[in-house]
């Protein structure tokens, strides 16, 4: 067997402040391997989220190891993870002025320099990222004139553009009607599969869960 590319071992996630702890869930342990998509599932409250954003290095953990690669979480400076992972998160951005295209190219930022000017090669990735989606016929559209399940799309070729290994998604399903939810998770499954990326999605509809 492959190595996985995530490898979560004993790990225990929740809130550390200056004078408490609290712990959310504890004795984790799992493997996620390159072309599948994982699904969290749970009432609210039970960690879904948490578990997330510690696998996104957006909190750190409390207790236990987490690797990517082969390589701990810890032991990757911020611009380092960004290489090897990419984040899409369910809150709807705001943003103004720019067209699908150049919020799909924010996703090469890691990989620019400090003015963010995309080489031929990185515009060549951001055109790909936008054909995987399926979202050519969006690229020249400002973002806020986009509907909820278009924009969904854009950030997830934004998050594809960053050339991961490993895409965490945060309910990337919520608040869109029906037929973008089947678009959407479609998309992710074909890119799993074709990409060999290791997707954990966090997902409230146990009827989507089940059948992508």
């Amino acid at each position: 067997m492959n190595e996985p590319t995530i490898h979560i071992e004993n790990l225990s996630i929740g809130y550390a402040s200056k004078h408490s702890v609290k712990m959310v869930a504890a004795g984790i342990s799992a493997d996620i391997c390159g072309g599948e998509l994982t699904c969290l599932l749970g009432a609210n409250g039970v960690g879904k989220s948490t578990l997330l954003r510690t696998l996104s290095a957006f909190q750190p953990k409390l207790d236990g190891n987490i690797y990517v690669q082969g390589k701990e979480i810890d032991a990757y400076t911020d611009k380092q993870l960004s290489r090897v992972q990419s984040v899409v998160l369910t809150e709807k951005c705001d943003i103004r002025n720019m067209t699908a295209t150049e919020l799909v190219g924010l996703g090469r930022s890691p990989y620019t320099g400090f003015w963010g000017t995309l080489s031929k090669a990185d515009k060549e990735v951001v055109a790909r990222s936008i054909a995987l989606v399926g979202i050519a016929h969006l690229a020249d559209r400002m973002v806020d004139t986009l509907s909820d399940g278009e924009r969904q799309k854009v950030m997830l070729a934004r998050a594809l553009a960053q050339q991961p290994k490993v895409l965490l998604l945060d309910e990337p399903t919520s608040s869109l009607d029906i037929q973008n939810q089947y678009q959407v998770l479609d998309i992710v499954r074909d890119i799993c599969r074709t990409s060999a990326i290791a997707a954990v999605m966090v997902i409230h509809e146990l009827n989507l869960a089940l059948r992508f």
